[in-house]
Formats: structure tokens, C-alpha cells, sequence
């Protein structure tokens, strides 16, 4: 005998109708529990209980069952199941076939309608698409369980050896004075660890402030670190408290520490030794209270040999180092993270998506993630937006290459068009990667409906055809 396809219940008063199916699925490699009423049915089903044959039902895969029985009938038996087992789809057969008895099935919970007489060929389709089903189901119930786990620290989540370890360090440095530099790719999640060290330590109460010294310009980054006094450039109409004040009792994470310039590294370095803060433009030093967390993506050793990089700072914020692992490096914890950012991006947009297939988190394994999770996180955001479905497959996530329009620009740009001419451009480029959702593509877009439809009245485009011909054509063109 070969695999296994399922558990399946039979249930019909017709001895001859049970006999026959329960004779077909178990050729088709199906173990058939039959039953002569739903009463019987539901009493198997239900916790405890056995099959006649005082057989173990196990986990049922899928249901069969006639509509008109004595007793309880099938519409009614689909409704108890509804509360009693709602994962099993049930598959409802009837002789007195109706539209208005096929929605009523439905409404019941019914996963399908066949109407007597039928093909056995026809009805092991639907048996084999709610049994498939059923077992994407039970996969994503695997799947949100094991995110129910601990596996994650403040926010963090991770079950890789890589990050476990990372949380072992968490756990025992928290507690601590000591200052921390967090190394790492972009994007691997270096401010959530530095958050997580935060939160599990005395200081969770006190301010957490964070500044990207890349994304402030050098001649305001001391400003906006040591504050400033009145007067003490052009511009300065009021004192201003720095971000160590700011923190004061609390953490200040210092992220892409690497990109700072060597003089401010200098006074960075006098305030850790003397744990004081001067202003710009003022002559008393404030004493502050700060335990200081930086990060960066950058090898700080090889920027120390080059000079580009003070190595006593290093040395006084690389008290305790915490490497943080690249995600292609730790590939246990992607579906731990597609599951998280699913259930996020799906409330945020409310999106009736509960999960992923087999085949989806495959190919999420398969992927290199080299923007590691903030590129994860970003894919799924939008395939949820996206979805069509309750479960994302493989073809709704968005390969590397398609995810990123820099392909787009590179070749819409080429002929130097207008900014009007890209932008129509764009927009029916995204109308077209959206199989012509008008309100999927506003959203990604960023624009309300009736701008999307006035816009597209102006290129002359009526219908989801159009706007895929004018998009072929732009690539033709190209």
C-alpha cells in the first residue's frame, strides 16, 4: 500500500452511496471512516470520541456528506461542524440540487457543493483540493505556534544558533553599565537588539533615544549630541538640550557610529571618560547619567588602520561586542520573521491574509536577502497589500529582481522623459503589476483613489487591458 493521501469521514444514510465512496477513496489511497448519520458523526468527532468500529479517528482531513438525512440533516451538520471543528472543510452532496441550497451550504460552512448525480472522478478533485487545504492549514497552525515561543527577547525574534546567542548576551549585559557596540549588515536589526538591551535592564523606565549620525549633516551632529546655547551660531534663537540630555537616566544609541568624522569622535570620547556634556557655545560642563549603545555595519579595525577611526573610542564603546548575523546566515529564523510581519502588515492593512503555503516559505528560504530583514520585511508588506488570497503562495511573493524599480527608472529614464511622462509612466507600471487593482495600486502609490482615476482619465486609459498594452508598449519602446 502506498502513502497515506488522508483521513476522510463518509457520512450518508444510503448504505449503497456510503459503500461506494468509502470502496473509491480507499483505492485512492485514502483511510475512509464511514458513517450512517451525522448524529454518530458528530459524536466520533468530538473530543473523546471513536468511530463505531472503536477506531481512533485522528486527525480528519476532510468530510463527505449528504444533505438529506433524518435527524440532522447535512446543512445542519456543516453548522455544528462549523463550531465543533471549523479547520475540517466538509463537502456537501445532495440530489435536490438548488443555487439557493448551494449558498445556504456555504453559508453553514461547507468548503464545497456537489449535486447527485456525480462523476467519481469529479468528486476525488474536490476531495483532493480539501484535503490540500486542510493541510495548508494545519502547516500555518505548525507555523504560528512555533512563533508563539520564545523564541525572541523585546521584540526580537530569532531561533538560530546565531541569535540565540545574541539573546544569551542580551540577557547577561542588560544588567550592566557597561557600553555596547552591535556590528552588523544594514538591515539586520541592530537598533531592535539595542532597544531589547534597553527594555530588559534597570534603565527601561528612563528615555531610549536613537540618532543615525548618518543622517545628520556633520556640521549638526555635535549640535544636535551636546545641544547648543543661544546665540552661539546663526540660527541658534533659543538654548537647545542634546540628545545626552535627552537621555539622561537612559540609553543613547549612537547608530552607524563608523560614519562619524574623527574631530567629533574626540569630544564623544571626553564626555564617556568624564561622563559630562558640554554645549556648543557654552563654558560649563553638565554632568550626565547615559549608558551609551553604538552600532555600525562598517569593520571599525580596518578604519582604525586607515585613521579613519579613533582606536582608544573604539576600545570604550566596544566594551562588550554583539556581532548580530546576516539572515542568509541564520535561515531558521525566516519564517519565524514572515510570520510576524504578516500578522503586522495584514492588521495595519486590514487584509483577510492568516499565512503562507509550503511552497511560499520555500521560496523565502530560497531568496538571498541581502538587505537581510528589513528587505524580508519589506517583501512581505507587500504581498500582503497584494494578496488575492487567505494564504500567500509562491507567486505572491515578489522575486528580488521585480521588488526593487531601480530596473524600472533605469530604463524608463534612459530617453530623458519629462516628469510628467515618468510619472505616467510609473503609474501604469504599477497599475499593471497589480493586474489592474485600482485600489491596490493607490496604495502603493500613495495616492487616494479618485487622484489614480483623474490620472489615468488624462492618459486616455479605461480598463485594466489598456493600462497593460500602454505598459508593454513603454517596455517596447525601452
Amino acid at each position: 500500500m502506498g502513502e497515506l493521501k488522508g483521513r476522510i469521514l463518509v457520512v450518508d444514510d444510503e448504505l449503497e452511496m456510503r459503500s461506494l465512496l468509502n470502496d473509491f477513496f480507499s483505492s485512492q489511497g485514502y483511510q475512509v471512516f464511514p458513517f450512517d448519520s451525522a448524529v454518530d458523526a458528530i459524536a466520533a468527532l468530538s473530543p473523546g470520541g471513536r468511530h463505531a468500529a472503536d477506531q481512533d479517528l485522528g486527525d480528519i482531513d476532510a468530510i463527505i456528506s449528504d444533505i438529506k438525512m433524518p435527524q440532522v440533516d447535512g446543512l445542519e451538520f456543516a453548522a455544528r461542524l462549523r463550531s465543533l471543528r471549523p479547520e475540517i472543510p466538509t463537502i456537501l452532496i445532495t440530489a435536490f440540487g438548488s443555487i439557493e441550497t448551494a449558498i445556504e451550504a456555504m453559508k453553514r460552512g461547507a468548503f464545497h457543493y456537489v449535486v447527485k448525480p456525480f462523476k467519481l472522478a469529479e468528486m476525488a478533485v474536490n476531495v483532493d483540493r480539501a484535503v490540500e487545504h486542510r493541510k495548508l492549514l494545519r502547516d500555518n497552525t505548525a507555523l504560528r505556534q512555533e512563533v508563539k515561543r520564545s523564541w525572541g527577547m523585546a521584540g526580537v525574534l530569532g531561533k538560530s544558533p546565531g541569535m540565540r546567542a545574541v539573546f544569551d548576551l542580551v540577557a547577561r549585559v542588560s544588567q550592566a553599565t557597561a557600553n555596547v557596540l552591535i556590528t552588523g549588515e544594514s538591515g539586520t536589526g541592530k537598533e531592535m537588539v539595542a532597544r531589547a538591551i534597553h527594555e530588559t535592564g534597570p534603565r527601561a523606565r528612563k528615555p531610549f533615544v536613537a540618532i543615525n549620525c548618518t543622517a545628520i549633516p556633520e556640521s549638526l551632529l555635535e549640535s544636535e549630541l551636546f545641544g547648543h546655547a543661544k546665540g552661539s551660531f546663526t540660527g541658534a534663537i533659543n538654548r537647545k538640550r542634546g540628545l545626552f540630555e535627552e537621555a539622561e537616566g537612559g540609553t543613547l544609541f549612537l547608530d552607524e557610529i563608523g560614519d562619524m568624522n574623527v574631530a567629533l569622535q574626540a569630544k564623544l570620547l571626553r564626555v564617556i571618560q568624564e561622563r559630562k556634556v558640554r554645549a556648543v557655545g557654552e563654558n560649563v560642563a553638565r554632568d550626565v547619567d547615559v549608558r551609551i549603545i553604538a552600532a555600525t555595519h562598517k569593520d571599525l579595525k580596518a578604519a582604525i588602520k586607515d585613521e579613519r577611526f579613533r582606536e582608544d573610542l573604539f576600545y570604550r564603546l566596544s566594551v562588550i561586542p554583539i556581532p548580530i548575523p546576516p539572515l542568509r546566515h541564520r535561515k531558521e529564523d525566516i519564517p519565524l520573521l514572515a510570520e510576524h510581519f504578516l500578522k503586522k502588515y495584514a492588521a495595519t492593512n486590514h487584509a483577510n491574509v492568516r499565512g503562507f503555503t509550503k511552497r511560499a516559505v520555500a521560496k523565502l528560504l530560497e531568496m538571498r536577502w541581502e538587505g537581510n530583514v528589513r528587505e524580508l520585511e519589506n517583501v512581505i508588506e507587500r504581498a500582503v497589500v497584494l494578496a488575492t488570497g487567505e494564504l500567500l503562495d509562491a507567486d505572491d511573493i515578489p522575486t528580488q529582481e521585480a521588488e526593487t524599480a531601480d530596473a524600472f527608472f533605469g530604463t524608463a529614464a534612459a530617453s530623458f522623459p519629462t516628469v510628467d511622462e515618468l510619472e505616467r509612466r510609473y503609474i501604469l507600471m504599477v497599475l499593471q503589476k497589480t493586474g489592474g487593482r485600482r485600489d491596490k495600486a493607490s496604495q502603493i502609490l500613495g495616492v487616494n483613489r479618485r487622484t489614480l482615476y483623474r490620472k489615468l482619465n488624462e492618459y486616455g486609459v479605461t480598463s485594466t487591458s489598456e493600462a497593460e498594452g500602454a505598459e508593454g508598449a513603454e517596455e517596447d519602446e525601452a
